[in-house]
């Protein structure tokens, strides 16, 4: 990539590239100047890969307080009412916004479409064919080209948040970029790194979900909440060699029926709803299904079958379905398409308000790797995308008048880290195995049914690879380095291997932080199921929160 100069200060600094993130720059007041960093290109994230839509109430027939309804339903009871009245109220303004700024949504004559999903009582989805979160990114990310006050920053890695001493106040990050490590200053820090896929096997993300914002947040002391929560999508891709393509739910909800090998909609056993029950019920239905009919879990999968809806509207409504499918060898037309429950979306994250204010000041939480209260403990389909708008609009608002550095932390001259080759290989390999088996580790213990001798072994487990991590010469090192230090690295394909050792200590990081979670609460609530306390507990009705390592209850307010 061209190598470019970067400013050593920006008034605010906006980490990830996917809708939060794109859209929280462009709603920063353009007086600030914005650096906008992303570790791969801009529009490769997961909202790159949402196909579904995004909801709102904008149908005669609908309402904000119906959404809000839908909304706290499916969060089984942890949902915060406030922050939810507040995204539905404010859907329908981040739609016209979403539409002032280009974007196509699909319509019905002159009205936008609207597409029902699993557990809305009404059609109030908007959608672009079954790219929606493609048509958002790219449409943001060319609104954000054009903005003098935004650089963005691209193959670049934050590494560690930057807090001043005297007041614990975030004022920058340590950023890996073009081959060496540089303190970035800034008045304020904005999360939007997304979700934390990549630590399960099985995951509808991209290579870039690697809880990045979350385990930054947590190693500086943020309050996180509500990491057991994990959604897992009913219907991802099985097949040997395939990617876990999503198959969005908007295909069940235009009228797909999940089938078993026999061709029976099995879904009606578990739930009245059939395929169009909430996420976690029927990824649960799915997996209970197969854990009584399959040989091997490992590859076991129903079927989606598309024939029920019309041709037309498959071709019009789910183009790049018919093209990922067709690449695969499946004709949907004709044919069912193997699906299995992959993990999706990740509920928790780092406590924000209104405002997206977190609890270390100066650093905000923006999307997934935020939580607002708005999900609870199962997010409603389609109310993502909605979150990254209507919270990222509020950046609008931000007031860096007391934000400034109170002393001016000098920037430590450049060290010069090297390995030589085999030393260095030696490391590598270390870290490939870890980056391998926790994935693995993480989906047979904490995937979609989870016990406590499980949670517990697997405790053990990583802490123990937390252990040999910490152990590696090049984690004593950077561990070691104060957030003002630049260095140099004289290592063999750096940029490869600085983002293999980050993603690998940050992976390692939030997989602890979900299996302590997930142990913590006995009971089963919306994404966290346990086969040891199979029903919900009314003295659960609570948060888990954490920070630094202390886990305890919080109580949600209840009107």
């Amino acid at each position: 990539m061209l190598q470019i100069d970067i400013p050593s200060q920006f008034d605010v600094l906006v980490v990830g590239a996917g809708a939060a993130g794109l859209y929280t720059a462009l709603c920063l007041p353009e007086k600030l100047r914005v650096g906008l960093i992303t570790k791969e290109t801009v529009c490769l994230s997961a909202s790159d890969w949402a196909q579904g839509g995004i909801a709102a109430a904008i149908a005669p027939e609908d309402s904000p307080s119906l959404h809000i309804e839908d909304t706290l339903h499916a969060g089984a009871g942890l949902c915060d009412r406030t922050a939810v009245e507040f995204l539905a109220q404010r859907a329908s303004e981040c739609i016209q916004s979403l539409v002032n700024l280009g974007v196509a949504f699909d319509r019905n004559g002159q009205a936008l479409a609207l597409t029902l999903e699993a557990a809305h009582s009404h059609p109030r989805v908007l959608h672009t064919a079954d790219s929606t979160g493609r048509e958002v990114t790219t449409t943001l990310t060319a609104q954000v080209l054009r903005r003098q006050n935004i650089q963005v920053i691209q193959q670049a890695l934050a590494l560690n948040l930057w807090l001043e001493p005297q007041t614990g106040r975030c004022q920058g990050i340590s950023l890996f970029y073009q081959g060496k490590i540089t303190p970035i200053r800034s008045s304020a820090v904005v999360l939007a790194t997304g979700g934390g896929g990549q630590v399960f096997a099985q995951t509808t993300n991209p290579a870039v979900s690697t809880g990045d914002g979350v385990a930054m947040a947590y190693r500086a002391g943020a309050i996180l909440r509500d990491l057991e929560f994990v959604q897992f999508h009913p219907t991802s891709l099985t097949l040997p060699g395939a990617d876990h393509f999503l198959i969005s739910e908007a295909v069940r909800g235009e009228g797909a029926h999940l089938i078993d090998d026999t061709g029976r909609r099995f879904a009606f056993d578990y739930h009245p709803a059939g395929e169009l029950a909430p996420r976690d019920v029927v990824s649960r239905a799915i997996f209970s299904h197969l854990k009584h009919t399959a040989v091997d879990l490992a590859t076991a999968h129903v079927w989606l079958d598309m024939r029920p809806i019309s041709p037309e509207k498959i071709r019009h409504r789910f183009p790049n379905i018919i093209k990922v499918c067709q690449y695969w060898g499946i004709d949907v037309f004709h044919e069912p398409i193997p699906v299995a429950p992959a993990a999706h979306y990740w509920m928790g994250g780092i406590v924000a308000d209104l405002m997206n204010r977190t609890n270390i000041p100066g650093l905000y939480a923006v999307g997934e790797n935020a939580s607002t209260g708005v999900h609870g403990a199962n997010r409603l389909a389609s109310n993502s995308l909605l979150e990254c708008i209507v919270f990222g609009a509020q950046m609008a608002n931000i007031d860096l008048q007391d934000m400034t550095p109170s002393s001016e932390v000098p920037i430590v001259p450049a060290e010069e880290f090297s390995l030589d080759i085999s030393e260095w290989q030696s490391q590598k390999t270390q870290l490939e195995i870890l980056r391998k088996n926790l994935p693995i580790l993480l989906w047979q213990s904490a995937g979609i049914c989870r016990e406590q001798s499980g949670l517990e072994s697997a405790i053990a487990i990583v802490e123990s690879w937390q252990k040999d991590f910490a152990a590696l010469p090049l984690s004593q090192f950077l561990v070691s380095l104060s957030p003002n230090q630049s260095v140099s690295f004289q290592i063999t394909d750096v940029e490869q291997q600085l983002r293999l050792w980050a993603e690998t200590r940050n992976l390692l990081d939030i997989a602890h932080l979900i299996l302590k979670s997930a142990a913590f609460r006995t009971e089963s609530r919306g994404g966290h199921y346990r086969l040891d306390y199979p029903q919900p507990d009314p003295d659960w009705q609570v948060h888990t929160l954490v920070q630094k390592s202390q886990y305890h209850k919080s109580m949600i307010w209840k009107d």
